[in-house]
């Protein structure tokens, strides 16, 4: 529906995966509130089912409103498919589940945000899934966790809260030289900033609550299929053996070169689309899919703005006497300034971390002396946000797991948002006055 010499990401953000409605000429993209929808008749409605025919059934499944958010995801990010889901936490589920199963193994970095590292910890070994982690910076611990039952290595394109860059050259090659994906979670930095296909990424998940929602209105998630991995290499028995819950279907033999979409890898999305959706149904509101289409639309435009403050706070924050440290990729001073420089576009992410001095007490005095900056357990609005992570999103860690994801207790975490620089630093200001 976008012709491929336009290839910006504002235009993309704009148009991509979607044209006028045909019957009523709209040029915004419908709500299609509706749970199903009327087959043409009978032959229309068994060719749906059995799959010779594309088309939509039932929401749970897809719908014409979430059609248009995966595939305008999939273009900004240069995969070849996706899947919506009713949160990112969903997402990152499905992603693993979509490989993995009991009696499986997966590799995860430390450096992750709180929810994703209880998901990993406690849940995911529940369903008999063990999950060894490694710290994100040492590319020998990958290499000593891969046992012969590994699905996956997992990572974050800029770590919450550590704010570490994956380091893809390095880990990349050895998930290839094992035969296994890597599925990276690029919430913090979105595809304006980053896309990790093109450093080698297999599969890319995303809260869209967060910047490509951008005004903390509604919560969604998506996983993106980068179509570029041999599920049929042996060590995926779920694309290779028949699925009995589909009459025998072979999704590597049936997806890996699917003649609707022009001869893409579409095996991992659409076994996700066709088991994990039908089975588990985390499946989102077209309303909500509706209000993420808005805010992908001026993504372009916020992020330039985000990044553009956050250095500007970042440098602040850097020079002052009550403060200790400071942790932003964009300060040269940053372990991971130069990977930031070579992975990142435009700018280095509106996530700021500092520590205060005063520790615990002091962050609190801060975070209360706020007026401008939100008190909530988010990122990715347009307003700036404020949180002390080690009590609240990392407060379920122990002592030493919040160490070894990048929280400590003097830790403040800013996300920077779009609204006037001056006061966004005095806010920043009077409430250090008050510490």
């Amino acid at each position: 529906m976008l012709d491929p010499k336009f290839k910006g990401l504002g235009t993309k953000a704009v148009h991509a995966a979607q044209a006028p409605d045909p019957q009523t000429g709209s040029r915004a993209v419908p709500i299609h509130q509706t749970t199903s929808y009327v087959f043409r008749d009978t032959d229309h409605a068994a060719n749906l089912f059995s799959l010779k025919e594309l088309g939509h059934i039932y929401t749970r499944l897809n719908n014409p409103t979430n059609d248009v958010l995966e595939g305008r995801i999939a273009s900004m990010d240069g995969g070849v498919a996706a899947l919506a889901h009713s949160s990112g936490q969903a997402a990152i589920t499905d992603a693993i589940l979509n490989i993995c199963g009991a009696g499986d193994h997966m590799i995860s970095v430390n450096q992750l945000y709180g929810g994703t590292y209880n998901l990993f910890h406690y849940t995911l070994p529940k369903l008999g899934i063990e999950v060894s982690f490694v710290d994100a910076d040492n590319p020998d611990e990958y290499k000593n966790a891969i046992k012969e039952n590994t699905k996956l290595i997992y990572g974050e394109s800029l770590g919450n809260p550590r704010l570490n860059i994956f380091p893809y050259d390095k880990i990349v090659p050895i998930a290839q030289e094992a035969g296994i994906p890597v599925i990276i979670d690029n919430t913090a930095l979105t595809p304006y900033l980053h896309r990790p296909i093109e450093w080698g990424a297999n599969v890319v998940v995303y809260s869209t609550t967060k910047y490509l929602g951008g005004h903390g209105t509604s919560i969604g998630g998506v996983v993106v299929d980068g179509g570029n991995f041999n599920w049929g290499n042996g060590k995926f028995p779920g694309f290779t053996e028949p699925d009995e819950s589909y009459h025998g279907l072979v999704h590597w033999d049936a997806f890996q070169s699917f003649p609707p979409a022009g001869g893409a890898n579409l095996a991992y999305i659409l076994k996700m689309r066709l088991q994990l959706m039908r089975d588990i149904g985390a499946a989102p509101s077209p309303m909500n899919s509706w209000l993420k289409l808005q805010g992908i639309e001026t993504l372009h435009l916020r992020m330039l703005r985000h990044c553009e403050n956050a250095m500007k706070v970042a440098n602040y924050l850097n020079d002052h006497a009550k403060v200790a440290w400071t942790n932003y990729p964009g300060l040269p001073l940053s372990p991971y300034h130069q990977d930031a420089r070579k992975y990142l576009s435009y700018g280095f992410g509106a996530l700021v971390g500092f520590g205060i001095k005063g520790g615990v007490e002091a962050g609190k005095t801060f975070i209360e002396g706020l007026e401008l900056h939100s008190h909530l357990a988010n990122i990715g609005d347009a307003k700036s946000l404020a949180i002390h992570p080690a009590t609240t999103t990392h407060s379920q860690l122990t002592p030493e797991e919040q160490v070894a994801s990048g929280v400590t207790e003097d830790f403040v975490r800013l996300s920077v948002g779009i609204e006037d620089i001056d006061d966004i630093i005095l806010d920043i200001e009077s409430a250090l006055e008050k510490v």
